[in-house]
């Protein structure tokens, strides 16, 4: 006769503890971050869980990100997870940001245009990376300073987005060096112009205060 079958109750299944929890954070962070490649992101999910690590994980879920193009591309959340993944050392490996890429199921060419504008070497400079990730996502010159302030600020979201005038000024320059058409004297007299409002706001700038300038550049 074939053995009977195995009979379980409540009583004899055993849940870990912490699971439900790990679990019901897992789901969320997977909707807000709405992955291409659900299995790829779990995997560096649970790795980076695992080793305490900062989760490849988006703040909040982005909508209508990407209507003009269906595949899976970089947008301001993916690239302040980047951010928050990669920016605690001055510099990065070119393996780590790979890594880090390829976990938020980037597509790789789109990392390897950018490394290549940026002419970077096998250490990367993170904040010059930061800088040409805002250049891809946004339309001009501005309009990528404005992306670097909406993900770089501490003020809350709809809020001013003020960053340190140093960190603008630093990236506005490193920009600015990647466009041959933008001159020195511009990019100094540009960053000239903002420092009278720049006082009034205790070293801070925000949007606001160039997004509509008709400068040169």
């Amino acid at each position: 006769m074939p053995p009977p079958e195995t009979m379980y109750c409540s009583q004899q299944i055993i849940i870990p503890k912490g699971l439900p929890n790990i679990l019901k954070n897992f789901t969320k962070a997977a909707i807000r971050t709405q992955p291409k490649d659900l299995l790829v992101w779990s995997a560096a999910y649970f790795d980076a869980l695992s080793k305490g690590e900062t989760l490849p994980v988006k703040e909040r879920l982005e909508l209508n990100v990407n209507d003009k193009n269906k595949d899976a591309t970089l947008t301001p959340g993916l690239l302040k997870t980047l951010h928050k993944q990669l920016s605690a050392a001055e510099t990065c490996s070119r393996e780590q940001l790979r890594e880090k890429w390829k976990s938020l199921c980037l597509p790789k060419e789109q990392l390897e245009n950018m490394l290549i504008l940026g002419n970077f070497d096998t250490d990367i400079t993170w904040m010059q990376f930061f800088a040409v990730g805002c250049s891809a996502l946004g339309d001009t010159f501005k309009t990528s300073l404005k992306v670097a302030c909406e993900i770089l600020t501490e003020d809350e979201e709809g809020a001013a987005a003020r960053i340190p005038f140093d960190i603008f000024a630093m990236l506005c320059t490193y920009l600015a060096h990647l466009d041959p058409e933008i001159q020195q004297e511009n990019i100094d007299s540009f960053l000239t112009s903002l420092e009278p409002q720049v006082e009034k706001q205790q070293g801070m700038i925000k949007p606001v205060d160039f997004i509509y300038r008709e400068d040169a550049l």
